[in-house]
């Protein structure tokens, strides 16, 4: 079968795969990247509600370490929180971008197999019967 598909449509072909597992990851990643927003902003709302008197921990690798300043504390929650906002947002320009150039690609393959006598689709005779 890949013997009579000429060696431009072979490469389009693979360039298509590729594309196809870089928007599966630049998907996973997304997905990942908003869930720890959604994880962020509740903290921040936890936080926010709690009194200030109220002892409060943060976790630094394996441990739980106990902080003094609750207010530098939401700083940084919120600091991370709009990096995290703008990793999402490039993501998701990455990924409009690949799915344009899947569709692209998608197309000139799929015109390339079926020939260049079967670009357009012949019109039906309306025939007026």
């Amino acid at each position: 079968m890949m013997d009579s598909i000429p060696p431009k449509v072979q490469n389009q072909i693979a360039q298509f795969q590729q594309l196809t597992q870089q928007i599966q990851m630049v998907t996973s990643q997304k997905i990942q990247l908003e869930a720890q927003v959604r994880e962020l902003d509740k903290t921040i709302q936890e936080l926010e509600k709690t009194p200030s008197e109220s002892v409060v921990y943060k976790n630094v690798g394996s441990l739980l370490i106990q902080v003094k300043d609750k207010p530098s504390l939401l700083t940084e929650l919120k600091d991370q929180k709009e990096t995290t906002d703008v990793r999402v947002k490039t993501l998701e320009r990455q990924d409009k971008h690949l799915r344009e150039r899947h569709s692209s690609l998608q197309g000139q393959i799929t015109q390339a197999l079926q020939g260049p006598g079967a670009a357009a689709p012949p019109k039906p005779d309306s025939g007026g019967e």
